[in-house]
């Protein structure tokens, strides 16, 4: 038996007892799931948002949800997988769980949260409202339906590059609260940004599927842990944010009895203590896991000369300032707006403050008597204005200076799994809208999804989470199906290993995405598929399969056409070339004629500079609805680039095809009659000139009649007489 083909069995046989052993009675709980990367910005690429959002899919997939997913989504194709995805969660009935992973870039305006799209522009704050996705919008929708839990995290801190001139938005994420039975989670604290990512992965997108992975935790700490190991992991550049009402018990895995300790019971007895006496380092893991505003100016009491009081200072402010403006903007009013005016006049929101009294026809200063508003919360003092008194709040700003914060104590948080600091980029992904594929990793044997979570379909990671060597195989097959060149020679059995690798591990695209990327699709990575969009590779001499087209630089003959693939472009002048040994019969002359003989000049081709136009135009009226950004040079957006250069050059050689295979054919046509050449004009014939009548001879006088001759009835003229 071929090995792939034991393979499918395996996997086919795993996947029906563990669905005979789950049972179709115990399967209640419905697990749904969107993730989006938007990583390909027109404005300013990131380098890390796609493979999050493929890293963050694939965990979700081992816990049982059916998930959805893509990357690089226009405003239209973002609205309608968020639309798609709702009616989807609408018909799970009361028992499901959605979950919604958005990693990209995020604004907010005027107290709203907002994703954006890839192709989102901002020439003034209306844009954003206009164009991009209002967070609250999908948040309620989903409140709304008879859910079990929803979890929608943004992981859209980050710094923006949409800039409106004399009038800055207010950086990073503004705080909200979430709908009941609901968890909404943030990268970043409110009103500050998270750092520039280096890595393949971003930190939060690697600590939330650590936690996840953990299992046995609920839902709360489980991100009151990523918050610890994200400060870890950034030295402090980020602390994550959430607020969680969701009413019933939620576990991602269930963790066996016999499992490692997680160190619970003493983190809350810690817990339990006063600050005072924690000491100022376990403190400030107590502060960070509860995330309130009182346990940070608890800590800033107890410990107000230690190194970590000037951070916790600037994360009172940060959070001070989004509380006031909140509040500010759940009022509404001019008073409202003139008192957050006078707490902060350079604050983050105060170009907000100041167009919504413009909006509401109210001065930009208050009168001398106004109601002013009274906030839960003091003013700040002078020590927090320094933080504050700017557009974006960025803890690792070199002006502020704050030193990095130790690491958790063990009791906290262990050290990173090996696997997760060593885990590998995924490979290219060449299909639209795809997102990609990171390697998987084998969960321990002491962890596994619920025994209630109905199967989700054609997922071969959920039945497989703990056998390697499925694992291992479809990690090779992936690797094998996205990585590969386009045009490379690929044996058959990688080919059926990659398109089972794709089945497996690959995310679904929402259906409003389906039909648009089958359209769009790219070339396939292995030449000789015989799926949408492959290119088929067709050896000299051999005829190609009807219905695909021909690999790069090859027509529907399998010649190497002249031009295509760096190759020369014949000159005008150039002759047809002609095998030794081999006759074509000539047009001119109607015979043979060998190689050295003379041919009728062939039409003159394009030039480098003519063909190269030719497609470019075609390009820009076929091209897929998402485009590679240019500009950085981080790695997905290279890897972006990458695909949009191959899709080029394929589109630059399938217009050289066209034209040199009609030359080709003009070339190759039945002998056709050469033009017939002119006549030249013969001389007229002269005419015929009159022959000279002989001139009468001079009048002679009469001369006498001669004498009869004798014999004859005539007479005789002498020699020379005229009348002879």
């Amino acid at each position: 038996m071929r090995p792939i083909t034991a393979f499918l069995t395996l996997v086919a046989v795993m996947a029906l007892a563990a669905a005979s052993f789950i049972g179709p009675a115990s399967a209640a709980e419905k697990r749904l799931a969107l993730v989006i990367g938007n990583s390909a910005y027109q404005a300013s690429p990131l380098a890390t948002a796609a493979n999050d959002a493929g890293l963050v899919a694939q965990t979700l997939q081992a816990a049982g949800f059916d998930v959805i997913g893509a990357r690089d989504l226009d405003e239209d194709a973002l609205r309608k997988s968020l639309r798609d995805f709702i009616d989807k969660a609408s018909a799970a009935g009361p028992d499901a769980v959605t979950f919604v992973y958005l990693a990209g870039l995020g604004l907010q305006l005027e107290g709203e949260n907002y994703f954006a799209p890839i192709d989102l522009r901002v020439s003034s704050a209306a844009d954003v409202s206009l164009r991009a996705l209002r967070i609250s919008d999908y948040t309620k929708s989903l409140a709304a339906l008879p859910l079990k839990a929803r979890f929608f995290v943004l992981d859209g801190a980050r710094r923006s590059p949409f800039i409106v001139a004399d009038k800055p938005l207010a950086g990073g994420l503004a705080l909200t609260e979430a709908e009941p039975g609901s968890l909404i989670a943030f990268n970043a604290a409110p009103g500050t940004i998270g750092p520039v990512e280096k890595g393949p992965y971003g930190a939060y997108a690697q600590a939330l599927v650590e936690m996840i992975r953990e299992g046995g935790l609920q839902p709360g700490p489980l991100f009151d842990r990523v918050r610890l190991r994200v400060d870890a992991a950034t030295k402090g550049a980020e602390v994550p944010w959430d607020a969680d009402r969701t009413a019933t018990s939620f576990l991602f895995f269930d963790r066996a009895p016999d499992a490692p300790a997680l160190g619970r019971e003493r983190v809350a007895a810690l817990r339990e203590r006063p600050l005072r006496d924690l000491g100022a380092q376990d403190a400030y893991a107590v502060c960070l896991e509860r995330d309130d505003l009182d346990q940070y100016q608890e800590f800033v009491s107890d410990y107000p000369n230690d190194v970590l009081a000037r951070r916790v200072r600037a994360l009172i402010a940060a959070r001070r300032e989004a509380i006031v403006w909140r509040r500010t903007w759940l009022v509404g009013t001019p008073d409202a707006y003139w008192s957050y005016l006078s707490r902060y006049p350079r604050g983050p929101h105060a170009w907000d403050a100041r167009r919504r009294l413009s909006s509401l026809a109210a001065a930009m200063e208050p009168p001398p008597r106004y109601v002013a508003l009274v906030y839960d919360v003091p003013p700040p003092p002078p020590e927090e204005v320094v933080y504050v008194d700017r557009p974006v709040i960025y803890l690792d700003d070199p002006v502020f200076a704050l030193p990095p914060p130790p690491p958790p104590a063990l009791v906290f948080l262990p050290p990173p799994p090996a696997y997760l600091v060593a885990l590998a980029p995924p490979p290219p992904v060449y299909g639209v809208y795809a997102l990609p594929t990171p390697p998987i990793v084998a969960m321990p044997t002491y962890v596994s999804a619920p025994v209630y979570v109905a199967p989700p379909p054609n997922n071969v990671i959920f039945q497989n989470i703990h056998n390697t060597t499925v694992i291992e195989q479809i990690n090779r097959q992936n690797t094998i199906g996205q990585a590969a060149p386009s045009g490379a020679a690929v044996g058959a059995g990688a080919v059926a290993g990659a398109a089972l690798g794709a089945a497996a591990a690959r995310v679904a695209l929402p259906a409003a995405l389906q039909q648009r990327a089958a359209l769009a699709a790219p070339p396939s990575p292995a030449a000789g598929t015989t799926r949408q969009g492959a290119i088929q590779a067709v050896p000299p001499g051999a005829m190609p399969q009807p219905g695909l087209p021909t690999a790069p630089g090859q027509p529907p003959g399998g010649r190497a056409l002249p031009g295509a693939n760096g190759q020369t472009l014949p000159a005008a002048s150039s002759r047809m070339a002609v095998p030794p040994g081999n006759t074509m019969p000539s047009p001119a002359m109607g015979r043979a004629v060998r190689p050295a003989e003379a041919r009728p000049p062939s039409p003159a081709p394009m030039s480098r500079q003519q063909a190269a136009r030719l497609p470019r135009q075609d390009m820009l009226e076929r091209r897929a609805p998402v485009g590679p950004p240019p500009g950085q040079r981080a790695a997905l957006a290279a890897q972006q680039r990458a695909f949009a250069q191959a899709q080029h050059q394929q589109q630059l050689q399938q217009a050289m095809q066209r034209r040199q295979q009609a030359v080709a054919a003009r070339q190759f046509q039945a002998p056709q009659r050469p033009p017939a050449m002119p006549r030249p004009q013969m001389m007229p014939r002269p005419q015929m000139m009159a022959r000279p009548q002989a001139a009468p001879p001079p009048h002679a006088p009469p001369r006498a009649a001669s004498p009869p001759q004798q014999g004859g009835g005539g007479h005789h003229c002498p020699p020379g007489h005229p009348c002879r």
